[in-house]
């Protein structure tokens, strides 16, 4: 057979490549929350000093979602909370809709205490419950779930400790912590764990969830009274974080950092990339660490998930403002499952066109995680 026979032999045929165009590529979901069964799954992890402390926490106190938190049809139905279960999520979020993978955030809410140790403790101890159950061989038998490796940035030198304890595991992908803090994330204080996630090549995500709890400081004014205001402002703290960043020439002195920012919503980057810009042109001179365009950083540097995805009634609206953001590099799905405005994959966008569809729900993490 000749060299020609035999290429047009191992081609597909025309059929085979319809066919092929015709399989769905499978999603990649960059926020999903696993929780914990009970606040005893964590207890166990945590040294005997501080197991009797331990009671879990977060902001539900002042600012809990005053109707329900949770999705309340994700309910296990073999008992316990919401995101509890990796078998139930596996059919009810993954399989119902051709996820291939789900990158977890559990929410520890280590970052809010002002004993540094205790919440140094808690978050290891979520660490390994999540490498145990999650992520472990009897849950993850196809390494469909990717974990984060949750830090309190609270005590940026424990946090790299624990980022070096856990980057060398294959389905710990990134690290996450909180968006409420005491300095804006570009401060050096946080060096040491930009150092930690460079040194691993590991994303460095920012999600909302203490913002005004404990040691940390609200970026607005004032306190919101009702859930509504503090959950309508989320976006508030990653935008001064993200300028934090750029204007404090964070890349240029880590080049391999990167940032994603989880469940602040999205197309608020592009009104403060256009004020940034336009304040860099008159006033770079008082940073000259920073050596082009803060918007130039983007694409490099940063990514956004799309959930909670604000969407405008008229949709050609929508659609231009993914093109001014540059969604097709820069977003990423995500739904935020079991929470309560979950973004369904199959309704959260309008339709897209083939290539952006592919970029914001697949191709995009792929690239960014090396997945």
């Amino acid at each position: 057979m000749s060299v020609n026979e035999q290429t047009a032999v191992n081609e597909p045929s025309d059929a085979s490549r319809a066919a092929r165009k015709k399989v769905k590529h499978g999603i990649i979901d960059c926020d999903v929350h696993p929780i914990p069964k009970s606040m005893d799954q964590i207890r166990q992890y945590l040294p005997k000093f501080w197991k009797e402390r331990f009671r879990g926490g977060g902001r539900g106190l002042f600012y809990g979602n005053p109707s329900h938190g949770m999705r309340q049809d994700s309910l296990p139905p073999d008992g316990g909370p919401a995101g509890s279960d990796p078998g139930f999520m596996r059919k009810q979020l993954l399989e119902a809709n051709n996820i291939k993978t789900a990158i977890l955030i559990p929410r520890e809410n280590s970052c809010q205490f002002p004993d540094l140790d205790y919440g140094n403790a808690i978050a290891s101890a979520y660490n390994e419950w999540i490498a145990d159950t999650w992520i472990g061989p009897d849950d993850n038998h196809d390494g469909i779930f990717k974990s984060s490796i949750v830090i309190n940035h609270s005590d940026p030198a424990s946090a790299a400790k624990e980022i070096d304890r856990w980057a060398g595991h294959k389905h710990f992908i990134q690290v996450t912590t909180d968006s409420g803090a005491r300095f804006l994330m570009g401060h050096r204080n946080f060096h040491p764990i930009f150092e930690a996630c460079s040194r691993h090549h590991l994303p460095l995500a920012l999600h909302p969830g203490l913002d005004g709890i404990g040691i940390n400081i609200l970026p607005s004014p004032g306190n919101p009274s009702h859930y509504i205001e503090w959950h309508t402002c989320m976006s508030l703290s990653f935008q001064a974080h993200l300028v934090s960043l750029l204007t404090e020439g964070t890349f240029e002195r880590f080049p391999d950092l990167r940032i994603v920012l989880v469940e602040g919503s999205s197309t608020w980057l592009v009104p403060l990339m256009w004020r940034l810009d336009m304040e860099y042109k008159a006033l770079r001179h008082e940073i000259p660490w920073v050596k082009k365009m803060p918007s130039e950083y983007l694409r490099d540097h940063v990514r956004i998930t799309s959930q909670p995805l604000e969407r405008p009634n008229n949709d050609e609206d929508f659609m231009d403002m993914l093109r001014m953001m540059d969604a097709e590099h820069l977003l990423m799905f995500s739904s935020d499952y079991p929470h309560w405005d979950f973004d369904n994959p199959k309704s959260a966008f309008p339709k897209l066109p083939e290539k952006l569809y592919n970029r914001i729900f697949f191709e995009n993490a792929e690239e960014f995680y090396g997945l």
